[in-house]
């Protein structure tokens, strides 16, 4: 295993100026995954769960949004919640029953609530997933099938689990994965830059918004 002395944020600075491999780069049509950008973690203020890193993070996916609806391609926002038995949530909420525990989100709860920043419009895919990945049993990758899709833009919280989740999904279906940094965030700042340092080096090409905005211009 190889040692260092950088933090993670200095790993992920380091390998973004000094790549080890070219980016699997942009193709032609993308789909725009929002990954649960819901109360329970975009407001901070109201809940412990809630994590923030760029605060202008909805207003970059928002436009991000907007940009991918000009294209005619899909727009998808996940949220997480569950039954008021919380059994679908399996054992993946085994291990806590607290009111902040997973299972303890409710469907139709101010916590499943989409963050009322964002710009949700007729059309868009509102999704209620159950697990990490946004692919997992639900209809994602029909959707991005039916509109040829090449490239998933990946959004949302948290950076360590279910972004992370999504992109390893987005990649082993065969699609190009962009992350853009300022529109992912964490709770903590160590998993947050390890998991982007983590995705950029081996599944996702992990890089500012603005070129992921000046893709979108190109594309007319």
């Amino acid at each position: 295993m190889e040692l260092s002395d950088m933090t993670a944020r200095q790993m992920f600075d380091h390998l973004s100026k000094n790549p080890t491999r070219p980016r699997y780069g942009f193709g032609t049509r993308p789909m725009l995954i929002n990954v649960d950008l819901q109360c329970a973690y975009t407001q901070p203020d109201i809940y412990k769960t809630a994590y923030e890193t760029d605060p202008k993070q909805t207003e970059y996916v928002n436009k991000l949004a907007s940009e991918t609806r000009r294209l005619g391609l899909p727009v998808v926002w996940t949220y997480v919640a569950f039954s008021e038995s919380g059994d679908d949530c399996g054992v993946f909420g085994s291990r806590t029953d607290t009111p902040d525990s997973l299972q303890n989100i409710k469907e139709g709860s101010p916590r499943a609530a989409l963050d009322p920043r964002l710009d949700v419009v007729k059309g868009d895919v509102v999704l209620n997933k159950k697990m990490p990945s946004a692919f997992f049993e639900t209809h994602v990758a029909s959707l991005a099938t039916y509109h040829k899709v090449d490239t998933v833009i990946v959004t949302g919280g948290s950076t360590s689990g279910c972004v992370r989740a999504t992109v390893v999904g987005s990649l082993s279906r065969g699609y190009r994965t962009i992350v853009p940094t300022e529109c992912v965030a964490d709770l903590h700042e160590s998993p947050h830059f390890a998991n982007l340092y983590d995705m950029h080096k081996k599944y996702a090409d992990c890089i500012p918004v603005s070129e992921v905005f000046d893709w979108y211009a190109a594309l007319g």
